[in-house]
């Protein structure tokens, strides 16, 4: 709805940096959401989020993969997508995130 990606833009420039792949189109959006920022709070959030991301990709085995997000608030975001990539066999998920709101 935005127009563009800021957590896509922050990862390219990120893997471009370390020579880490990029995978933009392999976690996607199943299901539109009311932006978490108008989520009364944690619960809330979690909730709108829940159910919302699908893995498209290959077989994560094993894999330790690394999420970009460009805000974090309640981190409910980035639960549910590393839910969905431990659920897809990834080893273990870690996140970055560029900015965190109080």
């Amino acid at each position: 709805m935005r127009g563009y990606n800021q957590s896509a833009l922050l990862a390219r420039e990120l893997g471009r940096i370390t020579g880490l792949p990029v995978e933009e189109k392999t976690l996607t959006r199943e299901r539109n959401t009311p932006s978490q920022a108008e989520s009364a709070g944690a619960e809330a959030r979690k909730l709108n989020v829940k159910g919302a991301f699908r893995y498209r990709g290959e077989g994560l085995q094993g894999q330790t993969v690394l999420l970009v997000d460009d805000v974090a608030t309640t981190g409910a975001t980035i639960d549910a997508c590393a839910r969905v990539l431990r659920d897809s066999g990834a080893a273990s998920v870690w996140a970055v995130t560029f900015a965190r709101e109080d």
